[in-house]
């Protein structure tokens, strides 16, 4: 006999605001950020064999995720099951995978020890176990997107993240499906190092960098703003600004085909583009303007692979 239940979580867009997230800046300073989760997904499968010998639990995944689904099953103190990862986006793609694997996973194995757990304690608990357990470097955001789903302003300080929930309507959700294009580099993303120096360059109080991050989010407030009132002309105008100060963070965060990519982007009809999560690989987005998704895309589709997407709406839940 056995039980399988299997839940699954989304991805997300980030629009502004990353590296915010990432304390002691978080913490010291505060940050904020805009993102928006997409029907990109982790789906996670436990399959619990009725046996009460403590056997350890096993995992298998497309994406070498194992990792996180044994960690996370020591915290849950699970045997006798076996975790298995799917995922339907690239590996290293910037889209905040990996935490979306790490969501769907405290999900299912919440729901395998008859647990109820609410979306900001799952956020927590698999950030918890990615940094606190796996030594992963890395902020808040991607968990919130996956557990929360929909398009999310989070503010972050020393006592927590404040979750602001921003509600679409039907017309700025399919204007961002249409609008919005997502391609993906095939090059890995940003190294450990380079985030290692930007926040030794923030701990340094470099002027560069604190001026850079500053306005980082204090543009994603504005975006979130922008979603709020379906202006997505204003959010692109704003994406636009964001990847001048990101890109200032560091000289490895843009890369020659991330520029191509945009310049090729603008020329056609974007009007605002950035690389996604800390970059040096990874996504980019574009924002085309309206009437012109299909110039973009035509344009740097010979440059990567485009990743077509919704708006999830839902965050991490259940399938069975």
């Amino acid at each position: 006999m056995s039980e399988t239940i299997i839940t699954r979580a989304p991805t997300r867009i980030d629009f502004g605001g990353g590296w915010t997230d990432v304390p002691p800046y978080s913490d010291e300073v505060g940050g904020f950020v805009c993102n928006v989760a997409i029907s990109r997904y982790a789906t996670v499968t436990v399959t619990r064999r009725d046996a009460s010998d403590g056997a350890p639990v096993s995992a298998s995944s497309s994406a070498g995720d194992q990792s996180i689904a044994l960690a996370a099953a020591r915290r849950f103190r699970l045997t006798n099951a076996h975790i298995d990862v799917q995922s339907d986006f690239p590996a290293g793609a910037g889209l905040g995978g990996s935490s979306a694997v790490g969501v769907a996973i405290v999900a299912a194995l919440a729901a395998a020890a008859g647990e109820s757990i609410e979306r900001t304690a799952m956020a927590e608990l698999s950030r918890a176990i990615e940094i606190g357990d796996l030594g992963v470097p890395g902020g808040r955001q991607d968990h919130y997107a996956a557990a929360y789903g929909g398009a999310l302003g989070l503010r972050f300080s020393r006592d927590g993240v404040d979750v602001r929930c921003v509600t679409l309507t039907d017309a700025t959700r399919a204007e961002l499906e249409r609008r919005c294009v997502v391609i993906y580099t095939g090059q890995s993303r940003i190294s450990g190092e380079t985030i290692d120096a930007v926040l030794g360059a923030y701990a340094d109080r470099e002027p560069r960098v604190m001026s850079a991050l500053a306005r980082m989010g204090e543009t994603a407030e504005q975006m979130a703003d922008a979603l709020a009132a379906s202006d997505i002309d204003g959010l692109a105008d704003l994406v636009k600004e964001q990847w001048t100060h990101q890109r200032s963070l560091h000289p490895a965060i843009p890369t020659p085909l991330i520029d191509e990519i945009i310049e090729r982007g603008a020329a056609a009809g974007a009007a605002g583009a950035k690389a996604l999560g800390a970059s040096g690989g990874g996504c980019v987005l574009l924002i085309a303007r309206e009437g012109r998704t299909e110039d973009v895309r035509n344009a740097v589709a010979p440059l990567g692979e485009l990743l077509s997407f919704t708006v999830d709406e839902h965050g991490v839940r259940r399938c069975r």
